[in-house]
C-alpha cells in the first residue's frame, strides 16, 4: 500500500462482479480501499456489494455494502445520505455502472433503448448530481465515469445503444467537468478497450456474436484484435481510476484516458 488515496471517501458505484472473478468496479474498489480510502460500494445486487466489501474487509480496509437502483433518483438519494451519514464526506466517485444490449435501430425495442440510457447515461447524471454539492461543500472531489472505446469507435458488433450513451457520457464527463473545475471538482472518463471481465463473458450475447456461443474462442478472437496480443482486464480500468482519482492527478480534467492497449490505433 502506498497510500495514494489515504483517508478519502469513494462511492464505487457498480462496485459487484455480475459473474464470477473480477469486474472492473469490484477491482477498483478493492484497489482504492488497498490505497487508504474507505469505500461505499454500491451495486443493484446486495450480495455483489456485499462480496466486494468482505473482500476488503478481510484484507484490512474499510468498507460498506449499500443496495441501490442508479436509475431511480429516489434511491441515488439515499445512497449520497447514507454515505454522508457514515463518512461525513465524499472525495471521490467512481461510475461503473454499464450494460450493452444487441440491435441496431431497426431491431432494437423502443424500451430497451429507454432502458439502456437509463443504466449507462441516466445513472451518471444522477449520481454526479447528487454528490456535487457534498463534494463543493468539502472543498471538491474527483468524478471518474467508466465509458468505452464503443464511444468513439464502431467495434464490430451491433449495439447502437452502448455506442450512443457511452459517448453521451464522454460529452456529460467534459460539459460537467467545466462546469465545476472552479469549484475544486475534477471529471474524467477512462476508455476500456477490449477487457477480458465477467461481464463479456455472460451479458449482451457476445459470445454468440464473436463465436457462436464458444466463450474459449470469443477470448481467442478478442485477444488477436488487440496490437498487443491480449485483452486488458479489470486491473487495467482500476488502475486508471485510480490514477485519476488520487492527487497524482490534481490538474487533469476532462480527459478520455484511453486504456486499450492501443486498439484504437487501428480502428478505422
Amino acid at each position: 500500500m502506498t497510500n495514494r488515496l489515504k483517508d478519502k471517501i469513494a462511492i464505487v458505484v457498480g462496485a459487484g462482479s455480475s459473474g464470477p472473478g473480477w469486474g472492473n468496479g469490484k477491482a477498483t474498489s478493492v484497489l482504492f480501499a488497498r490505497e487508504g480510502a474507505k469505500l461505499f460500494c454500491v451495486d443493484i445486487n446486495q450480495a455483489a456489494a456485499q462480496e466486494t466489501v468482505d473482500i476488503i474487509r478481510s484484507e484490512g480496509g474499510e468498507a460498506e455494502a449499500f443496495c441501490a437502483d442508479v436509475t431511480s433518483q429516489d434511491q441515488i438519494r439515499a445512497m449520497v445520505a447514507a454515505c454522508r451519514d457514515r463518512y461525513g464526506r465524499i472525495d471521490v466517485l467512481d461510475n461503473n455502472v454499464g450494460i450493452a444490449t444487441i440491435g441496431d435501430v431497426v431491431d432494437l425495442p423502443e424500451e430497451e433503448w429507454d432502458r439502456v440510457f437509463a443504466i449507462n447515461l441516466k445513472s451518471a447524471f444522477l449520481t454526479m448530481k447528487h454528490v456535487i454539492p457534498v463534494m463543493v461543500e468539502t472543498g471538491g472531489g474527483s468524478i471518474v465515469n467508466i465509458s468505452s472505446i464503443a464511444s468513439i469507435r464502431h467495434t464490430g458488433l451491433p449495439y447502437v445503444t452502448y455506442y450512443t450513451t457511452k459517448a453521451a457520457l464522454n460529452q456529460l464527463t467534459k460539459a460537467t467537468a467545466l462546469d465545476y473545475a472552479t469549484r475544486g471538482i475534477r471529471v474524467n472518463a477512462v476508455l476500456p478497450g477490449l477487457m477480458k471481465t465477467p461481464m463479456v463473458e455472460v451479458g449482451a450475447a457476445f459470445a454468440e456474436n464473436y463465436s457462436s456461443g464458444d466463450v474459449e474462442e470469443m477470448w481467442r478472437v478478442r485477444d488477436a484484435q488487440c496490437p498487443m496480443g491480449h485483452m486488458g482486464d479489470a486491473w487495467d480500468v482500476a488502475n486508471a481510476a485510480l490514477f485519476l482519482a488520487s492527487d497524482e492527478a490534481k490538474y487533469v480534467t476532462g480527459i478520455e484516458l484511453l486504456v486499450d492497449g492501443g486498439i484504437t490505433l487501428k480502428y478505422s
